[in-house]
């Protein structure tokens, strides 16, 4: 029960407990692909952003007409004002719509396995006992590792009770939503850096050291020269993360290094498309100028872009 649970915990609260790869620590939004965006060799990164990810892959299996006729009926959507013109504000909240519709999708998918007695909340009873089973009652004495599974505990607690904005310990979708997406919310970010800063501090003073930020990304091998790569982010910790020059990363220093500035990559994708298809240079699009260009917006099993389209059913 437990290895099932805590498979279930990892699936949807990695960032709880998981160290994650060095180059993941910093927590910018979500891009809008896994896909490279270049225009030159498919449509595939537009398709992503346009439509999420997992409705790209359905009009991928669709024939051209099938296509159109669909993203004719979405554009009536985006056009909020229904002036019959689509403009730069419209766009972006459409694709940032598709955004979060991943991360709704994702707690919408798991809600019932938790809210056991089905009020449409998440009490912390619910979540630890789903999660974590009868080994409660035993203090986790017959795991190996008994004390990370102590931690780990303690950690969720934790994260729930800063997610629980009424501390009712209850969670609301949107409050469990914070408590597995904690870097899509901006009151959970004091905890973003918390944890982060847990993961990486060995020696439990509270900050960050140079050797314990190389050692979360590089354990060299015997006799391993070591590479060029970590020399780079040996300077990038020197000259760019320790700014007040301590030797040591404090929580602002590390706060600076995992939530810098966002990039709007929502805002960067609805200027694309509207430059790409606006004709008349209105700064405005049509549902004809973007029906005229269908397959930058959408793909089709007869468009030969992307790389979905060579992978068999089950792949998709």
């Amino acid at each position: 029960m437990l290895l099932k649970s805590l498979a279930s915990l990892c699936l949807l609260a990695a960032t709880a407990f998981a160290v994650p790869a060095q180059e993941k620590r910093v927590h910018h939004h979500a891009d809008l692909s896994d896909h490279a965006h270049n225009d030159g060799e498919g449509f595939q990164y537009d398709h992503d952003a346009f439509l999420g990810k997992e409705e790209a892959k359905t009009f991928d299996q669709l024939t051209p007409e099938e296509s159109k006729d669909r993203l004719g009926k979405i554009v009536g959507r985006i056009d909020l004002d229904k002036d019959g013109f689509i403009n730069h504000s419209e766009l972006h909240y459409w694709i940032k719509h598709r955004q979060r519709r991943y991360i709704e999708e994702n707690v919408n998918k798991h809600w019932d396995d938790y809210d056991k007695n089905q009020d449409d909340k998440i009490a912390w009873g619910e979540y630890k006992n789903t999660t974590y089973g009868f080994y409660l009652g035993e203090e986790f004495d017959d795991i190996e590792d008994k004390d990370t599974y102590k931690s780990m505990l303690a950690r969720d607690e934790r994260r729930f009770k800063v997610a629980d904005r009424d501390s009712d310990g209850i969670a609301t979708r949107e409050e469990f939503t914070a408590f597995l997406h904690p870097e899509e919310f901006d009151y959970m970010k004091d905890l973003v850096v918390q944890e982060t800063i847990e993961d990486i501090d060995k020696n439990g003073d509270g900050k960050i050291s140079l050797s314990e930020y190389i050692g979360d990304m590089y354990t060299p091998e015997e006799g391993e020269n070591e590479p060029e790569w970590v020399q780079t982010e040996k300077k990038h910790f020197t000259d760019l993360r320790d700014t007040n020059k301590d030797g040591l990363m404090d929580f602002n220093e590390v706060s600076n290094w995992i939530l810098p500035g966002e990039v709007d990559h929502a805002d960067n994708e609805a200027s694309h498309l509207i430059h790409a298809t606006d004709t008349d240079k209105d700064a405005k699009i049509t549902k004809k100028e973007i029906l005229a260009n269908w397959n930058m917006f959408v793909g089709s099993r007869a468009t030969n872009y992307g790389e979905d389209l060579t992978k068999s059913h089950d792949e998709l």
